[in-house]
């Protein structure tokens, strides 16, 4: 996904020759493709016994999805793939932190959030190094390279995860009512991360134009600053992992969530880089902090249920950063400082959210872990 994701656009704009019209609709119908697939395989997941299945199947989906793309060019039959195969092979993501927290549940629970926050490591790790990866084997051997490294690396995760144990089924919940508070904490969940997400996401997105077009630097400082920010998510990620194994994860989040108050209220005094990049210790927190702990979050409100709860984590991410997409333009028109004011109003909705579903989460988790 680190590959292929940042260089999409300027592969269906130079070797496919898809008009702007069909560039966006294409970026827009592939991740919501992959937000109702890797819902309905989530859902699955969790009502049979077929977890280390789906990571294969996905796997395999994911390097057919990609061999495609070697030799066709036709956009038609490319957004079939991209809305089926690739879809199937999104689902990757949740499912490989859902098995991390069934499977150590069943051995250590306590070290469950601790287990994730080093997925979510390895995940910084690869967007660390994707990205970069990527760029010279285009430049070295084009899209065609680009695509057989990546369809070789899913026949190589497709390989590892057929050696996994199945996990089978975890204990389903039985009491109706806890369930049906779980839906109510489970909306404020999702619409405080959808916005806390959106808001990093347009920041990031926002980064290198505002920093080349406002404060008249270099793409240079633009990579230094988000190569920074990637570097510090690293150790941080690990250390709230260790935090959210002791303390509240709700109040962890709400911790990143005022941290990216503010960060946001900070860029927008910015006038030189050299402030940003002493600000990308903030952004790190944030990130750290609702992006890290936020999949065991999500998993501590559904313990019985892990595939669900990690797909809607991912999914918030994903409606986080389609949100982000049109006020990204909107910023463009009426200047990239405005991206920040933006992502400021939005964390402070996304924290009136989770501090609505407060008290609920606070009563129901502990009883859910019993």
């Amino acid at each position: 996904m680190s590959l292929t994701m940042p260089f999409m656009g300027l592969f269906l704009t130079n070797e496919v020759h898809a008009s702007p019209a069909a560039l966006g609709a294409f970026m827009f119908v592939s991740p919501v493709a992959g937000l109702i697939v890797g819902t309905l395989l989530g859902r699955l997941s969790d009502a049979r016994a077929i977890r280390r299945n789906l990571l294969v199947t996905g796997a395999i989906s994911g390097a057919i999805g990609t061999a495609l793309f070697i030799v066709v060019r036709n956009y038609w039959v490319l957004l079939a793939a991209s809305v089926t195969l690739l879809a199937i092979a999104g689902s990757l993501l949740a499912q490989t932190f859902a098995y991390g927290r069934q499977s150590m549940e069943r051995t250590n629970p306590a070290k469950a959030p601790f287990v994730v926050s080093i997925l979510r490591t390895v995940l910084s790790l690869a967007w660390v190094g994707g990205p970069p990866l990527a760029g010279v084997i285009v430049s070295q051997a084009g899209f065609t390279g680009l695509f057989i490294a990546t369809s070789a690396f899913y026949l190589i995760v497709a390989m590892v995860t057929a050696r996994l144990p199945e996990l089978g089924l975890e204990r389903h919940v039985k009491d109706h009512t806890e369930r049906g508070m779980l839906n109510r904490q489970v909306i404020f969940a999702i619409v405080g991360f959808v916005l806390l997400q959106g808001a990093s996401g347009l920041g990031v997105s926002a980064m290198p134009l505002y920093i080349t077009n406002v404060l008249h630097g270099s793409a240079g400082d633009a990579g230094l600053v988000l190569g920074l920010c990637a570097a510090l998510e690293i150790p941080l990620i690990l250390w709230f992992g260790s935090l959210a194994v002791k303390y509240d994860q709700h109040l962890i989040v709400l911790l990143g969530g005022a941290v990216a108050l503010a960060y946001q209220s900070l860029m927008l005094m910015t006038d030189a880089v050299w402030q940003i990049l002493l600000l990308q210790l903030l952004s790190a927190i944030v990130i750290s902090a609702v992006m890290g702990v936020g999949i065991t979050y999500f998993q501590s409100l559904a313990p019985n249920r892990p595939g669900f709860a990690t797909t809607l984590y991912t999914n918030t991410l994903t409606v986080g950063i389609m949100l982000a997409g049109p006020l990204l333009g909107l910023a463009s028109d009426i200047g990239y400082r405005t991206a920040y004011l933006m992502g400021l109003v939005l964390s402070v909705i996304g924290i009136a959210a989770l501090l609505l579903g407060r008290s609920r989460v606070s009563k129901a988790v502990p009883s859910m872990a019993q």
